[in-house]
């Protein structure tokens, strides 16, 4: 089976509040899962890595063979597709969690515009109102 992840992670402020954002669809573009996450305070790194491993930790569920990821991220998708090294520590760690899971699965990590990827993206947005909403109520 073939998924179609997009996924965009955010902070507000960097570092400052942070929340997580993807879609997981089959090849028809149906969607399959969401996932929204308020992740606390970290940077802006931090949560577009977060997306992309817990977006595909999702996907996994669905076993499949081939993933096409979309991030609007370039940072990411050059490292993921080993063009830039990977010189932050915690970056490396998830980077690996990532290949950890993947291995052996055809995978790809594309960059879009975020215009191209306004679902994940509104997650993320989502999440964090959400989260800065209700700390603002108590």
């Amino acid at each position: 089976m073939k998924v179609l992840i997009f996924t965009d992670g955010g902070a507000r402020g960097n570092p400052g509040p942070a929340a997580i954002g993807g879609v997981i669809m089959n090849r028809d573009k149906k969607i399959l899962a969401k996932v929204k996450r308020y992740i606390g305070e970290t940077t802006n790194n931090i949560a577009e890595y977060t997306a992309l491993l817990e977006s595909l930790e999702r996907a996994m569920e669905y076993q499949p063979t081939e993933i096409e990821c979309y991030l609007d991220s370039e940072l990411v998708v050059n490292q993921m597709n080993g063009v830039y090294r990977i010189k932050d520590q915690n970056l490396g760690k998830i980077a690996e969690q990532i290949q950890q899971m993947t291995f052996m699965r055809a995978i790809t990590f594309t960059h879009v515009p975020r215009a191209q990827n306004k679902l994940a993206d509104k997650l993320v947005n989502e999440a964090l109102d959400e989260a800065l909403w209700s700390s603002a109520r108590s």
